[in-house]
């Protein structure tokens, strides 16, 4: 074969097949079911789908590049932007690794654990809130959207409070926290539990035992398990497909293993294992966990482990970070799933000679094409919003 002669990819391959009675149609980058700038390149026939093929790169970020040229500390804010509507969850999977790296991870003070899971818990919820209340206007439901960010604020404002940032915290430091929790901190977040469980109730009500709902999501977009693992995916997707695996259970870090929990797994309550509904309700479930465990930090943090004059959260922050000639994986339970990174460090200097991310939506997304296949394209969107992907970490 002549060296100028590429050979066809699998999608260009399917693309030429086509036949004449299908149509090949653009969904995104800028329609607004899309959840952000993916392009979906979709052959119909009619109102039938025969095949997704997803394109990205329309929101490259560079961060790998930029952590290779930024030390570790100052990585942080880069790392927030992975997942924007999950940051503190981010910088938790970093700060671990390096930690850990260091060799310091066992002398972090017990409060500083408990500050972290805290916030990483209301920052679960908060993402959970957005994927629910956009999953619902997929769908043509539009109070749940209203409803969830308007609980969704009261978190904002808490993590606000508490890291001077709206969005993109830089809260966590490697050996501890930019700051200890303001005065007050645990008793605001103890009310909006009391007034947030309640309105899960009302969610539900609204929304996951609506008929018309359920008619839309179960059955729909079905993933089994085998090809969910074979595709690398995990968080709520791979545990609605019914494998309750979940990395605060099976790698125990943090404090998580003091903390009691369960684990929400898809039980095709509605219709089949794996289907759009299952992937919803695991993720209204891991907010009623999430609530759990905030209530519980909030009562060592107030019991045990209480606010000290004394305490300072950058006690343990080192004043040099320099790694060991190593290579290191970390990973971390995000909204999304297994957030990994993957450094290499040559023992010499601050800066990591290379770093990798793995991202949850990346391999959450690659399955699109496997689970759309003879669905009608009003379900493609359904199926979309049901993966929650965030575009940042995505196309990183």
């Amino acid at each position: 074969m002549p060296e100028n002669i590429s050979i066809p990819t699998r999608y260009q391959q399917i693309i030429a097949a086509a036949k004449p009675t299908e149509m090949i149609i653009n969904m995104g980058p800028q329609h607004p079911s899309t959840h952000g700038v993916l392009r979906l390149e979709v052959i119909t026939d009619g109102e039938i789908v025969r095949e997704v093929i997803p394109h990205m790169g329309y929101l490259h970020r560079c961060f790998e590049k930029h952590a290779e040229n930024l030390s570790l500390q100052q990585s942080i804010p880069f790392v927030d932007r992975l997942d924007y509507l999950a940051s503190m969850n981010n910088s938790h999977a970093w700060v671990m690794g390096v930690e850990k790296m260091l060799g310091i991870d066992k002398d972090i003070p017990k409060r500083v654990e408990y500050i972290r899971v805290l916030v990483c818990e209301l920052n679960r919820i908060a993402s959970h809130l957005i994927a629910l209340g956009t999953y619902g206007i997929d769908i043509g439901a539009f109070t749940p959207f209203l409803w969830c960010f308007r609980d969704r604020e009261h978190i904002m404002n808490m993590l606000e409070w508490a890291s001077g940032s709206r969005m993109l915290y830089n809260y966590i430091w490697i050996g501890g926290l930019f700051y200890d929790l303001p005065v007050g901190f645990e008793e605001r977040c103890a009310e909006f539990v009391t007034y947030f469980k309640p309105k899960m109730k009302e969610l539900n009500e609204l929304l996951t035992d609506n008929q018309i709902f359920i008619s839309r999501t179960a059955n729909v977009g079905v993933l089994p398990l085998d090809v969910a693992i074979n595709f690398g995916c995990s968080g709520p997707m791979l545990r609605a497909s019914g494998l309750k695996y979940d990395l605060r259970r099976i790698d125990e870090y943090s404090v998580y293993p003091e903390l009691e929990f369960d684990i929400p797994y898809g039980q095709g309550i509605m219709g089949k294992v794996g289907d759009c509904w299952d992937r919803y309700k695991v993720r209204v479930d891991e907010i009623e966990q999430s609530l759990r465990i905030i209530e519980q930090c909030l009562e060592r943090l107030q019991r045990d482990l209480k606010r000290d004059a004394s305490f300072d959260p950058r006690a343990k922050v080192p004043k040099k970070i320099v790694p060991k000639e190593q290579d290191f994986y970390v990973r971390a339970e995000n909204p999304r799933g297994e957030l990994g990174f993957y450094f290499i460090c040559d023992g010499r200097s601050e800066i990591p000679r290379r770093v990798k991310a793995r991202a949850p939506s990346f391999h959450n997304l690659s399955v699109i094409s496997e689970i759309s296949r003879g669905i009608l394209i009003a379900d493609l969107i359904a199926i979309i919003g049901s993966i929650d992907i965030v575009l940042g970490e995505l196309d990183r």
